[in-house]
Formats: structure tokens, C-alpha cells, sequence
């Protein structure tokens, strides 16, 4: 039943991710007072998202404008006024400050009534993202009425309907192309495979967390415990079957306590705010500090230790009591003994997955370690001469702690680059942070190979094993690999990690992709001619991720061969502001809309034919228009968009 549970919901979770977006919610009321009207538009924007305010320089997002395609007994009094709580910050991505609102905006627009009937008919214009995605230019249709006694005092203003001659013969002009079908279900086809991409997302995170707790296994706080523990169970059932049912509730214990973290974690923050912690700034400072101090205990530059208190109350208590309770708190007095080791792995864990932003991720991860943890405890109960076998508690532990420590290091840096890209700081560029892993894991190199050493190593043990040997030239060759990345290569092995190509100060790789056309129905009749796929690549100048997509992932040599090469690359704008030699109205979901400039063209090509209005937004189509694969958005995997494109090419060959 529970399984069955998980995979409704991921269903549901990867049915609902692609779909159109409609995260702000526009508003709008008229007051009329002393032969002056006052339009307000009062927006709700979604949790994650802001919407842009007014008057942002040529280049940038798209800025809150209105425009009246009809004033009768009226005139403009001044500009589209933004409302309190606007927010001003430099974008590195558009090298520009601009401004924008969370959770609500409001904006005003006044006029001068002349008297008599007035007519107040256009719409206010806006742009709206999230830490992933971009919203076109969206339009807010107005049409206000009344009439103002002598430019005076004004009567009550109410909506008009519009008035547009012939929508349905407008709309024809598109849905007679049969380049512009539908193909919603045809995509939703290819597109099906993102449940089982969700489930594996979930086994990745399950083995992450797996492995954190076998490296937990490994250190001074936990290894020396489990004979103590197993011999203890032994010695105070009497039996073997006992010890084997005790020593069993106690790796359910643990398994207990820890899945608890996990759902505490998903409890406190919620799902929504787990996925905006992997672009907030603050909270990725947060782990930055959070991963540079647990780096720094594993080191051995100081011990992070629970107050002695909690672990002598939790263990009187585990003495003074029996049965299922005795256990639990053995288990839970394990969990506070072991913190310095387990700790920092666990924050480590906690913060991975968290920011990957999905709900079941933190139980997931925490299920696994929990996992890892309890089952020796389980094994050497069951078979208990297993137990002379074990390695020796010994100065080797200490190295796992200071391997990890490195690790622990390496990673933070990921959470200082984020924090500093939403700062626009340019502290930590894409060479600098190559630089600084390429030293740490140098640094480990050398650790391994006893040049350098740290306080706790046991002077006695300082002798390079093999295991050691093999780590140590893992780890400098890993340092080798990534130095061409100082000069512009593109090192795909960190590039999930690493800041984006263009924080690059100096790249001698040069190896950017432009597109054939930015026309649709131009570019689909030359690839008919020419024999060859489309890549539709809807996206916008506004758009912050899809310049990270084009400096991060069509940089890559294969990716722009085959960009360059494979496909007919048509790039259409959706905040393209060229007006169109005159508005087209269409009906979308039972409303008129106008579409006046090319990028509206654009967005409603989207909309219509594939059911998305998310940028960037990839697919690849064949001589008719219908997909070749699912579309694809943003996520910098740089193998995973190729094979995206592989499948649209051995498809269209097909």
C-alpha cells in the first residue's frame, strides 16, 4: 500500500511539472474621483516567483508596462506607477539592477476624464520567473466604461466585453497551418518516461544516502561500537534467538530515529520551500558555513559534540528500563554518541538533498543511511563469529575522517557559488572555484601519500597502504583533469558543480551555437528542403536559464556539432517587442486574446501546439511539425542533452 502510495504521488508530481504555469493572478478595479479615473491592478504571484516592476533598461527582463489601444474622453496622466514592496538587486546574468515583487505587486494608471462617455480598452503587459523557468511577456486585457459629468464627477465604471471583429477568423490563420497542430499528446508520449526518470532520481538519492551511511560505518565513533553493541545483545538475552530479535529492533531503531529526521526536515520546511532553497542565496550561505565547519571537525581541528548531558540522560534511562523502550533509547543514545562522526555527513546528506527540491528527498536520503547504519548491527547477530573477522578499530578511521573532511570542503564550495551568482559578488568565478578544487583534492592526494599530515593521525600507522595508494592517485589525477578548465575546457565531470562557462574571465575555447532561424515557418520550410530535424528553442532575452543552458551545455563540442551540424536550430523569442504588421486575435480557454508583437506569435505557438509556456523550453520536430522526443528544459546534464538530441535524430531517421 505505501508503495503503491509513493508512486501515485510521484505520478501525479511528474504529470503536473512541464504543464502550463499560471503562477500570477492579475486583478483590476477603477476609481473615478474629481474628473480623474485610477486603474489597479493588484497581482498575486505564486511562492518562488517574482514578477518584474517598471521601467527596467532595454535588454533586460520584461518591465510592467500598459498600453491603450482606445482613450476616448480621456487623456494620460503620467505613467504606470509600481506599488510598495519593490525589490532592487543587481542581476549578474543581465550585468543590470532590476527590480521586481514577491508574493503581491500592485500598479496604478491615472487619467483625466474630459467629460461625457469614456472608454478606457488595452492591457497591462508583464514578465514573470522563477529560480528555473521564465513566463512570455503575458498581456491583462482591461476594457473600463462610464461617462463623467462635465470632466467632473464621474459615474460608475464597468467593464466592457471585447469587441474584437472576428476572433474565430483569426485564429483560423494558425490552425489552417498544419505546421501549427496541436501535438500535446504526442509529446505527452515521449514526455511519459519523466515517472520513471522521478523514481531513479529517488534511488540515486537512497543510494547517496546509503553510501553516507557506510562511510558513517567506517569511522572512530560508530565502528568500535558494533562488536560492544552485538556482544552486549549476546551476553544479556541468554539465546541466540532473542539477541537476533533485540539486535533486530535495534537496527529498526535506528532506522526509526533517522527516517524521523528525514520527515522532520520535509515537515518544517515544506515542499515548496525545499525546492527554493536550491537558488536562495541566504539559505546557501547557510550551508556553505554549515559544511565549511563540519570540514574543518573532520580535519581534527575541533570536535563537534552534543552537550554529555543528553547522552547521560538518554542512557540512565536506556538502563532503567526494559523492553521495546530499553532498545529504542540504546538506539537513540548510538545516534547522540556517534554525532561527531555522523553529524557532518548527515548535514552534508540533508543539504544534498534538500535542494534537489523534491518533497520525499530528506526521507528518502535518510531512509537509506539509516539503512547502512543499522544492518551490521543485524549481520553480526545473525552471525556473530563474523565478528573476529572485522578490521581492528585503528589510526586508519581517522583517514576516512579526513578524506571526508576534503569532500566536505570541496562541496561547500558549490553553496558559495550560488549565493554568489544571486549576489552578482563575482567572487568565486568558474576558474576560481576550479582552482580551489583543484588544490583541495591535490591536497588529499598528498594526505593519502603521507606527504601531510593532520593532529589526530596516528604517528605510528603513517605508512601509505595500498587502498591508500589507490585513493591517493584517484585524487591527484582528478586534480590533473580539471586544470585545462582554468583555460575555457569544459571538464564535464564538475560541470553540475562548477559555476556556469560565462562567470569564465579567460576561456580560450570558443565555441558558442547561433541559430538558423528565428522564424518558425521559415525555418521549417528550409529544413523540408534541406532534409534535416528542427531543434525549436523557445526562449527569451529575459531569460536567466536559458543563457545558462546556452553557456553551460551548447558549449560542449558535441553538443554544437550536432546543433550545427544534425539540426535546423529555429530560436524563437517570446519577449520579441517587433509588433506584428497588425494584432491577431485568438481565443485560448474561452478568452480573447490579442497577440500584437512577434514574441506574442511565439508564445502562443507554444501554448497552442505543445501546451507549455515555460522557458527554455527544447523540442525537436520533424518536416510536419510533429515531435520527435520529449521536450527537454533546464537542467545543465550535458550527457542527458545529448542524448535528447540523439533520440530526435534516430527518430527522424526512423
Amino acid at each position: 500500500m505505501k508503495k503503491l502510495l509513493f508512486t501515485l504521488l510521484v505520478f501525479v508530481a511528474s504529470a503536473v511539472y512541464g504543464q502550463m504555469e499560471n503562477p500570477v493572478i492579475i486583478s483590476s478595479s477603477v476609481d473615478v474621483a474629481d474628473g480623474e479615473a485610477t486603474l489597479k491592478f493588484k497581482a498575486a504571484i505564486e511562492s518562488g516567483w517574482h514578477l518584474y516592476s517598471t521601467d527596467l533598461p532595454a535588454g533586460g527582463p520584461t518591465s510592467a508596462t500598459v498600453e491603450f489601444e482606445t482613450l476616448e474622453g480621456a487623456q494620460l496622466l503620467g505613467t504606470l506607477v509600481p506599488g510598495a514592496g519593490e525589490i532592487e538587486k543587481d542581476d549578474p546574468i543581465f550585468g543590470m539592477k532590476v527590480k521586481y515583487y514577491e508574493n503581491e505587486a500592485t500598479f496604478t494608471q491615472k487619467v483625466k476624464l474630459l467629460g461625457g462617455k469614456y472608454r478606457l480598452q488595452g492591457y497591462l503587459r508583464y514578465g514573470a520567473c522563477n529560480d528555473e523557468t521564465c513566463l512570455p511577456p503575458t498581456t491583462y486585457e482591461f476594457d473600463v466604461e462610464g461617462t463623467a459629468e462635465g470632466g467632473a464627477a464621474a459615474a460608475t465604471a464597468q467593464p466592457a466585453k471585447n469587441d474584437a471583429p472576428d476572433a474565430a477568423a483569426d485564429a483560423e490563420t494558425f490552425s489552417a497551418n498544419p505546421l501549427w497542430r496541436p501535438v500535446v499528446s504526442e509529446l505527452s508520449a515521449f514526455d511519459n518516461v519523466g515517472t520513471s526518470e522521478a523514481a531513479r532520481s529517488m534511488w540515486l538519492t537512497f543510494l547517496l544516502g546509503f553510501g553516507g551511511g557506510f562511510l558513517a560505518l567506517l569511522t572512530p565513533c560508530v565502528w568500535p561500537i558494533i562488536p560492544m553493541t552485538v556482544s552486549f545483545f549476546l551476553k544479556r538475552a541468554g539465546n541466540r534467538g532473542k539477541a537476533l530479535r533485540e539486535a533486530m529492533l535495534y537496527g529498526v531503531s535506528i532506522v526509526v530515529i533517522y527516517l524521523g529526521l528525514g520527515l522532520a526536515v520535509t515537515a518544517i520546511f515544506g515542499a515548496s520551500a525545499l525546492n527554493a532553497l536550491s537558488t536562495n542565496a541566504i539559505f546557501n550561505l547557510i550551508f556553505f558555513a554549515m559544511l565549511v565547519l563540519f570540514g574543518a571537525s573532520f580535519l581534527g581541528g575541533f570536535e563537534l559534540t552534543l552537550p554529555s548531558s543528553w547522552t547521560n540522560s538518554v542512557n540512565s534511562k536506556a538502563g532503567s528500563t526494559t523492553g521495546v523502550l530499553s532498545i529504542f533509547l540504546m538506539a537513540f543514545t548510538l545516534s547522540l554518541v556517534s554525532f561527531s562522526c555522523t553529524g557532518p555527513i548527515i548535514g552534508f546528506l540533508l543539504v544534498e538533498v534538500s535542494t534537489g527540491g523534491s518533497l520525499f528527498a530528506p526521507a528518502v536520503g535518510m531512509l537509506g543511511f539509516a539503512l547502512a547504519l543499522a544492518l551490521p548491527f543485524t549481520i553480526f547477530a545473525l552471525f556473530p563469529s563474523m565478528l573476529k573477522q572485522v578490521p581492528r578499530s585503528g589510526g586508519w578511521m581517522n583517514v576516512v575522517k579526513v578524506t571526508l573532511g576534503f569532500i566536505e570542503l570541496a562541496f561547500a564550495l558549490k553553496f558559495l557559488s550560488v549565493a554568489d551568482l544571486s549576489y552578482g559578488w563575482g567572487i568565486l568565478d568558474r576558474e576560481v572555484f576550479l582552482a580551489l578544487w583543484i588544490v583541495l583534492f591535490a591536497l588529499l592526494g598528498l594526505y593519502l601519500l603521507n606527504v601531510i599530515h593532520f593532529p589526530h593521525d596516528d604517528a605510528e600507522e603513517r605508512k601509505t597502504t595500498v587502498p591508500r595508494f589507490f585513493l591517493a592517485v584517484a585524487s591527484l589525477a582528478f586534480s590533473i583533469y580539471m586544470i585545462p578548465g582554468l583555460w575555457g575546457a569544459p571538464c564535464k565531470a564538475v560541470s553540475a558543480f562548477a559555476p556556469p562557462m560565462w562567470t569564465q574571465d579567460f576561456s580560450l575555447v570558443d565555441n558558442e551555437v547561433h541559430a538558423h532561424f528565428n522564424n518558425y515557418d521559415e525555418g521549417m520550410e528550409y529544413a523540408r528542403i534541406s532534409g534535416k530535424p528542427v531543434l525549436l528553442d523557445f526562449t527569451g532575452y529575459g531569460c536567466v536559464n536559458c543563457r545558462k543552458m546556452e553557456s553551460a551545455v551548447w558549449t560542449d563540442d558535441r553538443v554544437s556539432e550536432m546543433l550545427r551540424d544534425d539540426y535546423v536550430l529555429i530560436t524563437l523569442f517570446v519577449d520579441d517587442k517587433t509588433p506584428l504588421a497588425q494584432p491577431v486575435t485568438v481565443v485560448e480557454q474561452g478568452v480573447e486574446r490579442k497577440l500584437r508583437t512577434v514574441g506574442d506569435k511565439w508564445s502562443y505557438l507554444q501554448r497552442y501546439k505543445f501546451g507549455a509556456n515555460a522557458q527554455p523550453f527544447y523540442v525537436p520536430v520533424d518536416n510536419e511539425g510533429a515531435p520527435l522526443a520529449g521536450s527537454y528544459s533546464y537542467n545543465e546534464d550535458i550527457q542527458a542533452y545529448i542524448d535528447f538530441l540523439k533520440q530526435g535524430l534516430s527518430n527522424y531517421k526512423k
